[in-house]
């Protein structure tokens, strides 16, 4: 019998802790399958197929019109960002403005990125647009994006002073656009 190879091996269970912070968080394996919120590990599970093809997508066209007018940094999960002491995320796609690109360290993004993006899955869409949005909201994230594969759905929303709103919807075909990622836009029949 061959030894058990990295793979085989389960990521052992976190300690039990009434709150856990981002120490404790940090600790974990490398690819233990948790987001810290509000002091509570949460799991994630393995994302499909379908949303790794349409975060793909998404993170190549914004990165190449990122790269291509120098407006800041667009990182992929997994990448830590801290929201606070007690509450680390790991979105599928973040973008920093140059002006605020100090916030990105080694390790993880310490603060609230300029754009957030979320694919939705049956699993997490209930956090994704309810607990984490309204995380997303309060830390000062100025742009959330939400992609639905199922619907081939994308909104945008903007952080107002009434917090977030819808700024644009598109369904299975048309354009949409950043306000935060100057002359962003793509097809959203491009992305599903």
């Amino acid at each position: 019998m061959s030894p058990p190879q990295p793979s085989d091996v389960a990521t052992p269970a976190p300690p039990k802790k009434e709150r856990y912070t981002y120490a404790d968080d940090a600790e974990l394996p490398e690819s233990a399958p948790y987001e810290l919120i509000a002091g509570e590990l949460v799991m994630t599970p393995s994302p499909t197929f379908q949303h790794q093809q349409v975060s793909l997508r998404l993170s190549a066209a914004m990165f190449r019109h990122v790269d291509e007018h120098g407006s800041g940094e667009v990182v992929t999960a997994p990448m830590d960002v801290s929201l606070s002491e007690d509450t680390t995320v790991q979105p599928d796609l973040i973008f920093v403005a140059n002006e605020r690109r100090a916030i990105i360290g080694e390790q993880r993004v310490q603060g609230a990125p300029d754009l957030i993006v979320e694919i939705l899955s049956p699993s997490t869409a209930h956090r994704d647009v309810g607990i984490k949005k309204r995380l997303y909201e309060r830390h000062g994230v100025r742009e959330y994006w939400t992609l639905d594969p199922e619907s081939q759905a994308v909104e945008v929303h903007v952080n107002t002073d009434a917090g977030f709103t819808q700024h644009a919807r598109v369904v299975e075909a048309g354009a949409i656009a950043s306000t935060v990622v100057n002359g962003f836009e793509v097809d959203v029949g491009d992305l599903f």
